[in-house]
């Protein structure tokens, strides 16, 4: 529940604030949002699963949000668009979590349903 509270808080304090971020910095700030998602999404199925652990939540969203952002810092410095690569893992992670949870979520009210 934490990390979906923290999301929406998050977006809330970036929607009503003025702050700006310099186009420069564009391909960080969306690799940091998809590390981000795919931690928060990750902690929620492993949540639903019942073997979340806040602990290995915490290093994975911020090992993810650094080590993503080394590879786009390397790609920029070889010239080679890196940061597609962490896109397309980090996607492709979203979208299997996001499965993941709409099965167990799907199973458990198919559950709930028959207990009634």
């Amino acid at each position: 529940m934490f990390p979906i509270l923290g999301l929406f808080f998050g977006f809330l304090v970036g929607w009503v604030s003025s702050i700006t971020i310099p186009v420069e910095y564009a391909h960080y700030l969306s690799i940091a949002l998809l590390a981000g998602l795919d931690s928060i999404f990750g902690g929620v199925r492993s949540h639903l699963v019942g073997d979340f652990d806040m602990q290995v939540f915490f290093t994975g969203f911020f090992g993810n949000i650094l080590l993503a952002s080394a590879i786009t810092v390397m790609g920029q410095w070889l010239g080679v668009e890196l940061y597609l690569a962490v896109v397309i893992v980090f996607m492709f992670r979203l979208f299997k979590n996001l499965a993941i949870i709409r099965r167990i979520t799907l199973k458990n009210y198919i559950k709930s349903k028959k207990n009634y």
